[in-house]
């Protein structure tokens, strides 16, 4: 799968994409069995939000399952990711957030490049970030919100919040969020199942709380150029992979593989 050229641009000028439709409904639903195995399994990468002890996010989960072993390389993710950087790149971070129906809780406003940067030595602003919505995302049920276009404006302030949600993240000075979104606006994702999202990893985005009845899962697979590697990683390997072999594509049927059964 490759972009269009209006693709490539609408993600130069607004630092995302939203894609329907891109993966089935039975693919999606591959996927989501997996899920309930994995968040009960007692795993450093398996985060859960504080208040509810619901999982918040799953984390390293190609190295823990064969079906999103697989997924990790599918060319629908891979063929844009490789198009749009443009020289090989391994796998950074693999995960699900989710947002369990009524409690889910949010993302403080962040641009990715900053924990990348402040915790793993990233040198460049180059990782992309491409989502599946394993359930519909609607305007209820804790969209994520993005600045458009704020990728372009170079690194807002941030410093390291670990005392607001049980994720230590790096979020952004308010006031200047808010003079960010006076000027540029607000863009919430949204889409049915199966929807693709790519953006790039200065763009600021958060996400608030989910109090609706539907739960809102997404998978999230960050992929970063290997000239651009961690020089000085401090996280764990499932926050951050420290293999940097180039990820390749596989067949665009490779879900249905009798060996990810």
């Amino acid at each position: 799968m490759q972009l269009t050229q209006a693709q490539c641009e609408a993600l130069e000028r607004d630092g995302f994409l939203v894609l329907p439709g891109i993966f089935s409904g039975p693919e999606v639903d591959l996927i989501q069995a997996r899920l309930p195995a994995l968040f009960a399994e007692d795993h450093p990468g398996n985060i859960v939000e504080r208040s509810s002890g619901s999982v918040r996010t799953s984390m390293g989960l190609q190295l823990r399952d064969p079906l999103i072993g697989a997924l990790v390389q599918h060319p629908r993710l891979i063929g844009p990711a490789l198009q749009i950087l443009g020289e090989p790149a391994y796998i950074q971070q693999v995960k699900v957030n989710v947002k369990a129906a009524f409690s889910g809780e949010a993302w403080q406003w962040h641009y990715d490049f900053a924990t990348h940067h402040a915790e793993d030595g990233v040198p460049r602003p180059s990782a992309l970030n491409l989502h599946i919505f394993l359930d519909d995302v609607s305007e209820f049920n804790g969209p994520l919100y993005f600045v458009p276009g704020s990728h372009r404006f170079g690194g807002l302030s941030t410093r390291l919040d670990s005392k607001t949600t049980s994720y230590p993240l790096w979020v952004c000075d308010r006031a200047e969020v808010a003079k960010l979104v006076e000027r540029r606006g607000l863009v919430a994702a949204k889409g049915a199942r199966g929807t693709m999202l790519i953006f790039h990893d200065t763009l600021v985005h958060g996400s608030p709380n989910n109090i609706s009845p539907w739960d809102r899962a997404i998978f999230s697979l960050i992929v970063n150029p290997i000239a651009n590697a961690p020089q000085s990683p401090t996280r764990a390997d499932h926050k951050h992979h420290q293999d940097l072999t180039a990820v390749a594509p596989l067949s665009d049927d490779c879900l249905a593989a009798p060996l990810i059964r």
